[in-house]
C-alpha cells in the first residue's frame, strides 16, 4: 500500500509539475505575443526636406533594424501624394505638413497624428534687388507690391496670411498689398523664383539656405516670431485603421525615431552625412539647417500646439468651414509607450528624460 501511495504521488507531482510548465509557458508564449511585430516591412514617406532627419537617422544607423523592422524610404513632392501614399496602401507612414494633415482630417480622410518630425523651420525668402537699405529682417512690409510664391494649403502660407492680417496688409494686386500666387510643392515654389514674375517666395529647410546661396534675403524666420513659438510642421501620420491594427510595429517605428533623435542630439557630424544620403545640397548647409537654431527634428507629437494650429487653419478658411474634434484623430499613446519603454531600458538617460518632460507639458 505505501509502495502504491508512493507511486500515485509521484504520478501526481509530475502531473502538477507539466502543468505548471505548460501554464508558465503558455504566459510567456502570451507576453511574447504581446510585442510582436503584426509586420515587420515599413514604408515611410517623406519631402524633399532636412526637416525629416528622424526617419534617414534611423535608417543610417540601423535603428529600424534594431527594431525588427525593414524599411523603405520614398520621397514625395508634396502632402497631397503623400495622403494618397498612405491611403493606397503603398505607404505605412508619411512626414505630413501640420496644415495639410489638418484639412485632409476635416474633409474626412481617416488619417491620425502620431508623432512629430519638425518644428518650426519654415520663412520667406525675396530677390536682394528688392530689399531697401534699412530693412531688417522680420519686416514683412517689404512684401508690398509684390508678387509672392507660396503653397496653398501649408503651414507657411497660413503664417502668412497670419503676418499680413495682423500688419493691416490686404492680399491681392497694387503697391499696398501682397499678391500670393500658389503652387503644387514648395520646390515649384521656390524654382519660379528664376522667373521675373516672382519678387518672393515662402521656404522650408533646406530651401532657405539654398535662396540665401542664390544671393535672395531672408524676409523672416517662423521661429524668429513670438506667435509662431512652437509652431509644429510635418507630424507623423498613418491611417487611424492601421495603427488600431498593428500596436507593436508603430510602437517599435516609433522607437527607432526616438533613438535617431538622441543620435542626432549626440553626433552632430554623423547626423549631417546620413541626411546628405537623401538631401542632396552642400554639408555646409544641412549642418545650418538642422543645427542652425531656425528649426528642430523632434520625434514628440505636440498636441496641444498642433490643436491650437488646427484652430487658426479653421479661422483662415482653409477646411471651407469645416471643424472636427482633432482629439479623435490624435493618438499619443503610442510615443507614449515608446518613450517609456526605452527610459525604462534606459533610466539615467538625460535625452529620454527630458523628451518625457516635453511630453507630459506639451500633450
Amino acid at each position: 500500500m505505501k509502495k502504491t501511495a508512493l507511486i500515485l504521488s509521484l504520478i501526481m507531482a509530475t502531473v502538477l509539475f507539466i502543468s505548471g510548465c505548460s501554464k508558465s509557458s503558455e504566459v510567456a508564449q502570451t507576453q511574447t505575443d504581446a510585442g510582436k511585430l503584426e509586420q515587420a516591412t515599413f514604408a515611410l514617406g517623406h519631402l524633399n526636406s532636412t526637416a525629416h532627419l528622424l526617419g534617414f537617422v534611423a535608417a543610417e544607423e540601423g535603428f529600424f533594424a534594431e527594431e525588427g523592422l525593414n524599411v523603405t524610404l520614398n520621397q514625395f513632392s508634396n502632402a497631397g501624394e503623400l495622403v494618397s501614399g498612405l491611403e493606397s496602401g503603398k505607404l505605412d507612414a508619411a512626414f505630413i505638413g501640420s496644415v495639410p494633415v489638418i484639412t485632409n482630417q476635416a474633409n474626412g480622410h481617416d488619417i491620425t497624428v502620431f508623432g512629430g518630425a519638425m518644428t518650426n523651420g519654415h520663412g520667406y525668402v525675396l530677390k536682394t534687388k528688392y530689399v531697401p537699405a534699412n530693412f531688417k529682417e522680420g519686416d514683412i512690409t517689404v512684401l508690398k507690391g509684390r508678387n509672392v510664391a507660396s503653397v496653398k494649403n501649408s503651414v507657411q502660407d497660413l503664417e502668412l496670411q497670419v503676418l499680413l492680417k495682423n500688419a493691416n496688409i490686404e492680399i491681392g494686386q497694387g503697391p499696398d498689398k501682397v499678391n500670393i500666387v500658389y503652387f503644387a510643392s514648395q520646390k515649384d515654389a521656390y524654382n519660379a523664383l528664376a522667373s521675373d514674375e516672382i519678387d518672393a517666395a515662402s521656404v522650408y529647410s533646406p530651401y532657405a539656405s539654398v535662396a540665401k546661396n542664390a544671393g535672395h534675403t531672408v524676409v523672416y524666420y517662423c521661429n524668429e516670431v513670438e506667435v509662431f513659438e512652437n509652431q509644429p510642421c510635418c507630424r507623423q501620420v498613418a491611417l487611424t485603421s492601421a495603427l488600431a491594427a498593428k500596436p507593436n510595429t508603430y510602437t517599435a517605428f516609433e522607437r527607432a525615431l526616438i533613438k535617431a533623435y538622441k543620435f542626432s542630439q549626440e553626433n552632430p557630424s554623423k547626423t549631417v552625412d546620413d541626411v546628405a544620403k537623401y538631401i542632396t545640397i552642400d554639408k555646409k548647409d544641412i549642418q545650418y539647417e538642422v543645427y542652425g537654431g531656425h528649426s528642430v527634428s523632434h520625434p514628440d507629437p505636440d498636441k496641444k500646439a498642433t490643436s491650437t494650429l488646427k484652430d487658426s487653419t479653421v479661422e483662415f478658411g482653409y477646411t471651407q468651414g469645416k471643424n472636427y474634434d482633432i482629439n479623435v484623430l490624435y493618438n499619443t499613446t503610442i510615443y507614449k509607450t515608446a518613450l517609456e519603454q526605452l527610459l525604462a531600458e534606459n533610466p539615467n538617460d538625460q535625452i529620454y528624460a527630458k523628451l518625457l518632460e516635453h511630453f507630459k507639458a506639451a500633450d
